[in-house]
């Protein structure tokens, strides 16, 4: 189960960062690297989706790990979406979005739409997706951005990402009480 969670996240990953790039610039390891527009884009979507599902986790799921998991993806990716709004707001053109978009909506309603041991089973699948994604995001803007503020907030974030999907791939996949 574990494998072919990350199979499918790692997939997803790969087909989801290059439609984000806006550079043809090719990283070592094959992916584009993001824009910066795009890379603020990205992350404060991210932020938005996983504060989002996560305040429902606090509610909804059946492992108190879980909610524990959940609790602490609140408090730190309110953070860094404070902390990327704040940035955003000292550059031109770097506009925050209001609102997830068309993929994290759904992947919202199809955790709304799950109960017990299949809500933490979903809701693990969903972060450590949403982490490998983010851990690629923030790797490539920190080593491939052209603003210097961008990549320092990458690179500063990016250990805190790293031990989230660790966290993630801890989580029970099925709930109930440990």
């Amino acid at each position: 189960m574990r494998a072919s969670v990350f199979a499918a996240a790692l997939s997803a990953t790969v087909f989801a960062l290059p439609a984000l790039a806006q550079t043809s610039t090719t990283m070592s390891s094959g992916t584009a690297p993001v824009g910066d527009a795009s890379f603020v884009k990205a992350v404060a979507i991210s932020d938005k989706f996983e504060i989002q599902a996560s305040e429902l986790a606090q509610t909804k799921a059946t492992s108190a790990d879980t909610k524990t998991f959940a609790s602490r993806m609140v408090t730190d990716h309110t953070k860094t979406s404070d902390a990327l709004k704040s940035l955003a707001a000292n550059k031109h053109g770097l506009a925050i979005p209001t609102s997830l978009d068309a993929q994290h909506k759904a992947m919202l309603s199809r955790l709304r739409a799950a109960k017990g041991a299949s809500f933490d089973t979903l809701y693990a699948q969903q972060q450590i997706q949403a982490h490998n994604q983010a851990v690629m995001l923030f790797t490539s803007e920190s080593q491939n951005g052209k603003d210097a503020d961008l990549k320092k907030f990458a690179a500063d974030t990016l250990p805190a990402l790293q031990e989230h999907l660790s966290m993630a791939q801890q989580l029970p996949k099925g709930g109930g009480a440990p």
